[in-house]
């Protein structure tokens, strides 16, 4: 099986063993997963490696601390919708709102194409004001088009990037999906026996700081708590939310908010970074050093740590610091162009537009990727001790989908998911007195002992806990 091959790759570049695929725990991918979302790239099978290689390493890490194996199975249909959890949730009975804004998306220039993310509201006003457009109410794509019209690509991309906001078409470096690094010594990991043999769930005990937005990041740090984990979600009061994506990745999680340009707060920062297991961070390349919360930083303050960097176009290159998203990277790295291309070669067309993946696909992988990482560096703090990074870019899990191969016509079909497929994957979540909020995407990993937490506790707000641990 293709999938099962790509998995067992990704496994043994970490420097894990490949006789963890054993009789006694298997990881178990549902065939056919390629067809299951509409794309001439491999979705499908993206899905189901990323989510099963998340929970399998958790399986792995558990198998360490108890000596107990088990096996793991992924079906693909639920693996695919779990790739678009945030479009599938209800909050309080209601779906939710629109992810995007009304004039995000793909627009033509002069020679080519761009494509612009405005979720932000900063986003959004610094591309109008490049374009010379008020921010109101009544900006339409219709407008935005019109005046993209009068620019080439490379300047638009050029003056966007001067300001941090926008991306066109760039050759990253390759880059592996996922990076894991010894930064630091450390005794190996040992816990009590009979404390672990009393864990219902496979990383209960780990304690995890997320420092992460939109999508990526954070489902990385849902997965992890899906798994038992303590997680912990600081973010800042400053930065605008996305409440649309937030209530869905932050289910299972703990939310408070934290100052980071506040001495108090950075202190209250650093007391939770020197009990915590995991510290796992979004912010461009280098940025969190200042603040003293870099990789090395931490391994010498509490030895033993896993950092995790989710970054979007890698840790070194002249893009390192550019800020990116999953929607900007899909076009930077060709995806759009490339599946307008075969949607009209499928279709007999001899013109086409760029057309962005029907999902977000490279957050999504990068999440479960990432998760995937954190649960490696934690099994090597056990076999081998030390400090540990783990790195992720969305250009490297954009280079890693390609590398699954692409699809030849007929492509498959749009088979959106009907009300009663959703409710049967759904579970119910409740607030802090028990009372059910929302209703949102099950996980698709299936784990024969220490199965996963499908639903429990939602947040839904950002500062719904103090900055403590439990």
């Amino acid at each position: 099986m293709p999938q099962l091959a790509a998995a067992k790759a990704l496994w043994t570049s970490l420097g894990l063993p490949l006789h963890a695929f054993g009789e006694q725990s298997a990881l178990r991918l549902s065939p056919n997963a390629d067809r299951v979302i509409n794309s001439s790239f491999k979705l499908g099978d993206a899905a189901q490696i990323s989510i099963g290689l998340s929970a399998f390493s958790a399986a792995y890490y558990q198998k360490l601390n108890t000596g107990i194996s088990q096996n793991v199975s992924v079906d693909a249909r639920h693996a695919a919708i779990q790739f678009h959890s945030e479009v599938y949730y209800t909050l309080q009975g209601k779906p939710p709102p629109p992810v995007w804004d009304a004039i995000a998306g793909l627009y033509r220039t002069q020679d080519g194409h761009v494509r612009i993310h405005t979720n932000f509201p900063h986003h959004r006003r610094g591309i109008l004001d490049i374009l010379k457009i008020p921010d109101t109410p009544q900006v339409n794509r219709a407008i935005v088009q019109e005046h993209l019209l009068g620019w080439s690509a490379v300047d638009f991309e050029t003056e966007a990037a001067a300001r941090n906001i926008g991306k066109l078409i760039h050759k990253a470096k390759e880059t592996p999906p996922v990076q894991l690094f010894k930064i630091g010594e450390a005794p190996t990991r040992k816990e009590a026996v009979d404390k672990i043999l009393e864990r219902s769930h496979a990383l209960n005990g780990i304690r995890v700081l997320d420092l992460t937005r939109v999508i990526a990041g954070p489902v990385a740090g849902r997965t992890l708590a899906a798994h038992g984990a303590d997680v912990l979600l600081i973010t800042s009061r400053k930065l605008p939310a996305l409440p649309a994506l937030d209530a869905d990745t932050s289910r299972g999680k703990r939310t408070a908010q934290l100052d980071l340009d506040d001495a108090a707060d950075r202190q209250a920062l650093a007391n939770l970074a020197s009990e915590c297991d995991v510290f796992l961070q979004a912010y461009r390349p280098g940025s969190l050093e200042a603040k003293g919360f870099g990789p090395a930083q931490l391994a010498a303050a509490r030895p033993g740590i896993v950092y995790a960097s989710l970054s979007a176009w890698g840790s070194e290159g002249p893009w390192k610091g550019r800020r990116g998203f999953d929607s900007l990277v899909q076009t930077a790295t060709g995806y759009n162009v490339d599946e307008g291309e075969a949607y009209a070669s499928a279709h007999g067309n001899a013109d086409f537009t760029p057309r962005p993946l029907p999902v977000q696909a490279l957050d999504h992988a990068a999440g479960y990727l990432l998760a995937f990482g954190i649960n490696a560096a934690l099994a090597k703090t056990i076999t081998e001790g030390g400090s540990w990074e783990v790195r992720v870019s969305l250009a490297g899990v954009g280079q890693w989908i390609r590398s699954l191969g692409r699809l030849a016509a007929p492509l498959p079909a749009a088979a959106l998911p009907q009300d009663s497929e959703i409710q049967a994957v759904s579970e119910s979540w409740h607030d802090d007195e028990g009372q059910p909020v929302m209703t949102a995407i099950k996980h698709s990993a299936d784990m024969e002992r220490t199965p996963v937490i499908q639903g429990g506790y939602a947040p839904v707000t950002l500062d719904a806990s103090h900055p403590a641990w439990k």
